[in-house]
């Protein structure tokens, strides 16, 4: 395998429908018994009239995928639900087998498929440490080296001796990631552990993994927040309908993955949009003119242009865009409001029209993705992804110049004596 660490060839992985999962085992006993007899299932609802053979079908959950993961890569698994990516990590740590296909790993795997597992809400946290460490493989003589590591990555001192039901679901998931990050392997697999926690820790979390990578150690991560994906990955494994779509570096494969996801248009007209008292007619992107919103000069300005209608009286609420790049990254955000000290204004009803101007050598070259927010009575609707835009790179200060950034402003200077 050479410096290949994990070699995945033509796996498939199929679940039968119907066998098992009545809600116990008696009823389960009754389902199988009654197919040995070759009656119907007894527990079928009258309504149904899903035919008998289609009820026990299977499920591919995985089809002839294959990839090699090198030593020391750290990968992101991407994909919509119930594209397989948890199915594919399950088979990775051997919790289940394929049901074709071969699997080759070399080197000591370490598994967080769900913070917590293990955890005992009536023993204490450093009881905890201890037991949840066991399950995911570790010896007493590793934990007791890493204890103090561990409590202070959790930063729970305090608390590290009382029962873990008595904390916050924050404190819960700080000492569980603690405990696995600090597992000793040479392959370790997260399944959507950076979603659950507050945005510190989150951090922390990815700079944990990070120095995971640097130390030589191979990294697998499930996440659907693909700003995460592109900071920390160096490569991704794109899953749909349990296939691999695509395997290569995670800025090409993030770019195919959100704009399969994504409007190809500047302009967006709602056709079934709620009113909550305010109705959007159409929604544009403006280019200057002598070219089109599919390639704007860099150096010109445009405008996005709102076009609603107000239906209620008394309705108080703003115009608000937040515009994105083709890797899901905010880059910045605006209201009708801004400049204001009246936050929200009363609208009576009527038609308006409004109108956001971006100034020239303001974007960076790229594509571009617009969303935006709609007032309603019990707070804004967010509607995301309505609208693209690129802006060409010819003209760009990012291009001539070859700075960095988001954005490539062209802003004032002044010099003094």
């Amino acid at each position: 395998m050479g410096n290949v660490v994990i070699r995945v060839e033509n796996v498939s992985k199929r679940y039968r429908l119907g066998e098992i999962g009545g809600g116990s085992l008696r009823e389960d006993l009754h389902r199988w018994w009654a197919r040995v007899r070759g009656e119907g299932d007894p527990y079928r609802a009258v309504d149904d009239m899903t035919p008998e053979g289609d009820r026990d079908s299977h499920h591919w959950a995985l089809r002839d995928v294959s990839f090699d993961i090198s030593q020391g890569d750290i990968v992101g698994v991407i994909g919509r639900n119930g594209a397989g990516k948890s199915t594919l990590l399950k088979l990775l740590s051997r919790i289940t087998a394929p049901t074709t296909g071969t699997l080759k790993i070399r080197g000591r795997v370490g598994s967080l498929l769900e913070v917590g597992t293990g955890f005992h809400p009536e023993l204490t946290g450093r009881e905890n440490i201890y037991l949840n460490g066991a399950i995911l493989g570790m010896r007493k003589a590793e934990i007791d080296a890493r204890l103090d590591e561990i409590v202070a990555f959790s930063e729970l001192e305090r608390f590290i001796d009382t029962p873990v039901k008595r904390y916050s679901s924050g404190m819960y998931v700080r000492l569980a990631f603690a405990v696995a990050a600090h597992l000793n392997s040479e392959i370790l697999i997260v399944d959507e552990v950076l979603a659950v926690g507050d945005a510190e820790f989150q951090r922390k979390c990815i700079g944990k993994l990070e120095d995971t990578h640097a130390e030589g150690r191979t990294v697998l991560v499930v996440s659907h927040n693909m700003q995460v994906i592109s900071q920390l990955c160096r490569t991704a494994l794109w899953l749909d309908m349990g296939m691999v779509v695509q395997h290569g570096t995670v800025q090409e494969v993030s770019t195919a993955f959100l704009a399969v996801r994504r409007v190809r248009t500047s302009e967006w007209i709602p056709t079934d949009q709620a009113s909550h008292g305010w109705r959007y007619e159409r929604v544009s992107v403006i280019a200057p003119r002598g070219s089109t919103p599919e390639s704007i000069a860099a150096s010109q300005p445009f405008s996005i242009e709102f076009r609603y209608t107000v239906l209620d009286a008394g309705l108080r609420g703003r115009i608000a865009l937040q515009i994105r790049n083709q890797h899901d990254q905010p880059i910045l955000s605006s209201a009708s409001t801004d400049g204001s000290s009246v936050r929200r204004k009363e609208m009576p009803p009527g038609s308006y029209i409004e109108t956001c101007e971006i100034p020239g050598h303001f974007l960076a070259p790229g594509t571009y993705f617009l969303t935006i927010s709609q007032p309603a009575i019990d707070g804004d609707i967010v509607i995301e992804n309505i609208c693209t835009f690129t802006i060409d790179s010819a003209d760009s200060l990012a291009g001539i110049d070859g700075r960095a950034g988001f954005v490539a402003p062209q802003l004032r200077w002044f010099a003094s004596e």
